[in-house]
């Protein structure tokens, strides 16, 4: 392997890490502000790190953050700020009802529902991906499901997060071809912490001494998860195979679980223990190049 392609794997790795905490940063920032409030500041810091970046690319390449034309990127920017906000919103709103491993997992089921949601665009759906669905139910199962035959709220706000993500990422998918990455990153912060704003000033009253509490949980999930990660993901996925980059960066979801036993002390059941390592097959297996198919892009992220 080129020592570039280490690099790019070690900047990828280094990516899924941020993310996989991020879970813990977004749990504990519940302690102190609403949801609502939480995204809003997250995104709108994730939006604030992207500026200078966009500066020095539009400085070195003129016209770069600018192509394909002013509409498709406020348009696209737009849409996928509205996806994230619907992803992000219940993915906050669930993580207060669920343990942060349990929360990586089931969110990580993104990478299985898009090509199943693929299909309702005309999109091929391989054995592999079938099999990888019913490996994912089964992990879910275990997971989710406990002895009562009875689901947790949390657990069913993350399965609605894991399907907005879905969306979001094949909204990307359409428009990142066409408009700056850079830039539509940039623009659906934006947008997310505008929508954010509404519920979080109607429903949370947010104010500067909460905000003030939960600075490092903010700054974290908004500079590095947002505004770092994405910025790592872009350099790492220069070269490498996308089925690997994706692969590296599902990594996250066990990173979550680490995260929350180290950082906050959770622990997880031997049951979704199982479940857990019964959905990272799945996600494996989702990411394994079909024949006469080209590997799948990785087009983006959701913690």
């Amino acid at each position: 392997m080129k020592k570039t392609q280490i690099l790019h794997s070690l900047l990828l790795l280094l990516t899924a890490i941020i993310w996989g905490v991020a879970f813990v940063a977004q749990s504990a920032g519940m302690d102190h502000v609403g949801p609502y409030t939480f995204n809003c500041a997250r995104s709108l810091l994730g939006g604030l790190v992207l500026l200078p970046v966009l500066a020095v690319r539009e400085r070195i390449h003129p016209g770069c953050t600018m192509r394909g034309g002013r509409r498709t990127l406020l348009v696209g920017g737009v849409m996928c700020g509205a996806a994230l906000f619907m992803a992000s919103s219940l993915q906050q709103i669930g993580i207060q009802y669920t343990s942060v491993g349990k929360a990586g997992f089931i969110t990580a089921c993104y990478i299985v529902l898009v090509p199943l949601l693929g299909l309702l665009l005309g999109k091929r759906c391989g054995v592999s991906v079938l099999a990888a669905v019913g490996l994912a139910l089964v992990g879910l199962y275990l997971l989710c499901v406990t002895e009562a035959l009875s689901v947790g709220m949390g657990d069913l706000l993350m399965l609605g997060c894991a399907l907005m993500f879905s969306v979001h990422i094949l909204v990307i998918d359409f428009f990142a071809p066409r408009a700056d990455g850079v830039a539509l990153s940039c623009i659906q912060f934006f947008v997310c912490a505008l929508l954010s704003a509404v519920p979080a000033l109607a429903l949370e009253r947010p104010s500067m001494a909460g905000l003030a509490a939960a600075w490092v949980p903010v700054l974290y999930a908004g500079v590095l998860s947002s505004g770092v990660g994405y910025t790592l993901q872009v350099i790492g996925q220069r070269g490498m195979n996308p089925t690997v980059a994706s692969l590296i960066l599902s990594l996250e979801s066990c990173v979550s679980v680490l995260a929350g036993w180290l950082l906050i002390g959770e622990r997880l059941t031997g049951r979704e223990l199982t479940g857990c390592a019964v959905m990272f097959a799945a996600i494996v297996l989702a990411q394994l190049p079909r024949r006469e198919e080209k590997p799948q892009r990785t087009v983006g992220q959701e913690a």
